[in-house]
């Protein structure tokens, strides 16, 4: 059983300590989870980048915090995870405005897409979007959220627990594609990933570090957009009786990018019945998730698929 950090009622956003004069960098903050938490840390005073594909939701979405958190800053970069060319824009554009990132949080997903789709760089959509592209991101902004000691944050699912290893013989699933073991598969690499990022950055000697929540089952567009068919319908009756708030899906992320509490290395997520809800606090991850024999495999295979090398470990190497 996963020891507990923050008694009975668990972590809260009232917690947070005045944000003002930091800058916080969210994947997908245009909606869901992301916007939730990009308006919690808005209100504390904090600046916030939100990336998102979608330009006139990401704009409007900028207009809405900005009324509903006055004290914060907010601004919007294009991204589309499933290109590499987008994603690599993106972090210039990232880098001309921020000198230091105190929160990379990478929030944006896909869920359960019923045909097996490609990215435009040929990756297997779900882990192409989901892990792939935020691993670049992340590379190419390390030296940036370094700058600040900063967080890379990574956002998992309850749904890890349903993959029993990274699938390094078929990682874009060309065999097999089911839609619901690739998303959870998805899912377990992002963990895995944040597992690694962590051991490295602590090897190396590095001032940041990386912390990886869930949101619980939240009810965001994720459910609506995702799957197809009969999921959909599957997913309907279990959303209305087991989902909670996008607001409280998004208190893990809040935690893991801002509060003073977060633990380099660990993992935070609702901790009621089958974590879909309930007080945040350390969640429990599988053995595969920890696995760190995974974690250098998928960091190598990872390198190799995106062509992102981390400059603040290269570095480290040629020093």
């Amino acid at each position: 059983m996963t020891a507990k950090q923050f008694g009975p009622k668990g972590w809260s956003p009232d917690r947070l300590p005045d944000l003002s004069d930091t800058t916080y960098v969210i994947t997908g903050g245009n909606s869901g989870i992301g916007y939730e938490a990009a308006r919690m840390l808005g209100e504390k005073g904090a600046r916030v980048t939100i990336l998102s594909r979608n330009e006139d939701k990401a704009r409007a979405a900028v207009q809405t915090l900005k009324a509903k958190a006055p004290a914060g800053t907010f601004d919007f970069v294009r991204l589309d995870l499933a290109s590499l060319a987008s994603v690599r824009e993106a972090a210039d554009a990232v880098r001309a405005k921020h000198a230091q990132i105190d929160a990379l949080v990478n929030n944006a997903g896909l869920m359960m897409i019923p045909n097996r789709q490609l990215t435009e760089d040929g990756f297997e959509m779900q882990f192409g979007v989901n892990h792939l592209g935020h691993f670049a991101l992340s590379g190419l902004l390390s030296d940036v959220v370094e700058a600040s000691g900063g967080r890379f944050v990574s956002l998992a699912s309850v749904a890890h627990k349903y993959a029993r290893g990274l699938r390094f013989d078929d990682l874009m699933f060309d065999r097999g594609y089911r839609p619901v073991p690739v998303y959870c598969h998805s899912k377990l690499a992002d963990l895995v990933f944040s597992q690694d990022l962590n051991r490295r950055l602590e090897q190396h000697g590095k001032a940041a570090r990386a912390v990886a929540c869930h949101p619980g089952y939240s009810a965001t567009n994720l459910q609506s957009t995702g799957p197809g068919g009969l999921m959909a319908t599957m997913m309907k009756p279990m959303t209305a009786v087991f989902s909670q708030s996008a607001v409280k899906g998004a208190v893990p992320t809040v935690l893991c990018a801002a509060g003073a509490e977060a633990d380099a290395g660990a993992y935070y997520g609702p901790t009621g019945f089958q974590d879909f809800s309930g007080p945040v606090d350390r969640a429990a991850m599988t053995r595969a998730a920890r696995d760190a024999e995974a974690g250098e495999k998928l960091w190598t295979a990872s390198e190799e698929l995106t062509g992102v090398s981390w400059p603040i470990f290269e570095k480290a190497t040629a020093a």
